[in-house]
């Protein structure tokens, strides 16, 4: 395997785990399993896992008498999380200046540290929601992936988002005289619109991320306003469609929400501000929704000083409880609203604190779960393959100390990693 060797951890109180042979019957063996179907989780629990794929799951009878068995006493058995709302290559408070500050280079080499700490920490797979890069680092990061030369996560999403002159996506702290270039891809009118859809699905993104209205974190723009006009944003959905490629929408606002939507985006991002029109309207078409909650905590709770985000904690602080109630409008409307964290995975048991999040606004932790695993893998059209626990599925599973259903925190501390059938931790140190 070519993992790098900090992916490899000894295993503590699971014991040591030796290389795999090829073609071996592997048998995870844990307290309960969630298989992110059900309602509720199964005991015993057990996943046969052979040439990376799920063979059986069930009790110990399911179990082959050639099977090598992984015993993960105490735990609780899951899909392996999926967060859809990462910013690999992106990190520090003031990430607009240090955009101008980094090669692409060199945000691709610490992005790739960055995903393989998500790894580690349960996120089997990452949906990246455009970076302020240059260039297209994420989608290098991607395909040394994709083809073997690193491990990491399994990743798809956008190399940037898309704004306006004066946008979410801009950098409008400078003086006119000076000619920076933005963090995010800056465009204004239908033919411009055009080219950079075209130019990102050219260069690998698997999505197209639209900042339709303002940010709460970048500087000089307003997230109540609506950015792209609406032939703007028919005509990124027209190319994006054209190209079989889906669109994710920020979109802060409740007009910008109900265009987006309107307009044919597959996901809202953030949704601040959503409406009860909005959440029909989300209903109807089946859009997905991903709120991005535990961020404005952080910021209040951890980071509060931050000039730089000075605007971003006055804003979550001015909306915390309206953010969340609409959520929880939409939760109990039966949204699709599913898990993302909008953080960078440099440190990602942040990632994983969206899961509470989830919970306080209104989902069982049950639902929590499966917005993070089989919702998010309907997101990103992987559900042939991943997010659940069955014959037949890719074998990502994960496992956790204890019972995430009776504490949710429990997915901050994940104890054992496999993707594709591969062990990429085992013991949680």
């Amino acid at each position: 395997m070519k993992r790098l060797g900090s992916l490899i951890l000894a295993g503590v109180g699971f014991g040591l785990f030796p290389s795999l042979v090829p073609g071996e019957t592997l048998a995870l063996v844990g307290d309960r399993l969630i298989d992110g179907v059900a309602d509720s989780a199964h005991s015993p629990a057990v996943v046969v896992v052979e040439d990376g794929v799920i063979q059986a799951v069930g009790g110990e009878s399911v179990i082959p008498g050639h099977a090598r068995r992984i015993d993960l006493a105490g735990s609780t058995l899951l899909p392996g999380l999926i967060d859809a709302h990462v910013h690999p290559t992106m990190w520090g408070d003031d990430y607009q200046t240090e955009h101008l500050r980094q090669s692409s280079a060199f945000k691709a080499l610490r992005g790739l540290r960055a995903v393989q700490n998500c790894l580690e920490a349960g996120f089997t797979g990452l949906r990246f929601a455009g970076e302020a890069d240059v260039f297209y680092g994420v989608m290098d990061l991607k395909r040394v992936i994709d083809d073997g030369s690193f491990d990491g996560p399994r990743l798809t999403g956008a190399g940037h988002y898309i704004s306006i002159s004066g946008g979410g996506g801009d950098i409008n702290f400078s003086s006119p005289e000076q000619h920076l270039i933005a963090d995010g891809l800056i465009v204004d009118g239908v033919d411009e619109m055009r080219r950079a859809v075209r130019q990102e699905v050219k260069y690998g993104s698997e999505w197209v991320k639209l900042l339709v209205t303002g940010a709460f974190m970048s500087a000089g723009d307003n997230p109540q306003d609506v950015h792209l006009s609406d032939e703007e944003l028919q005509v990124a959905m027209a190319e994006a469609n054209r190209l079989s490629t889906p669109v994710m929408a920020h979109a802060h606002s409740a007009e910008g929400i109900k265009l987006a939507i309107r307009a044919g985006a597959r996901s809202i991002e953030h949704g601040t501000f959503l409406d009860e029109e909005g959440v029909a309207l989300l209903v109807e078409n089946g859009t997905f929704l991903v709120p991005t909650m535990y961020i404005g905590d952080y910021y209040i709770e951890e980071k509060a000083d931050s000039e730089a985000q000075k605007k971003m904690v006055e804003l979550s602080l001015k909306y915390r409880d309206e953010f969340f109630e609409n959520i929880g409008r939409a939760i109990t409307a039966g949204v699709k609203v599913t898990m993302g964290s909008d953080f960078s995975c440099e440190n990602a048991q942040l990632n994983a604190r969206e899961f509470g999040t989830l919970v306080e606004a209104g989902m069982t932790p049950m639902q929590a779960i499966k917005a993070g695993t089989s919702l998010n893998a309907e997101l990103m059209g992987w559900d042939d393959k991943l997010g659940t626990l069955e014959p037949g599925k890719l074998a990502d599973i994960i496992a956790v100390s204890g019972d995430p259903v009776a504490d949710i925190r429990a997915l901050e501390e994940v104890v054992f990693v496999m993707k594709g059938g591969e062990v990429v931790k085992n013991g949680g140190s």
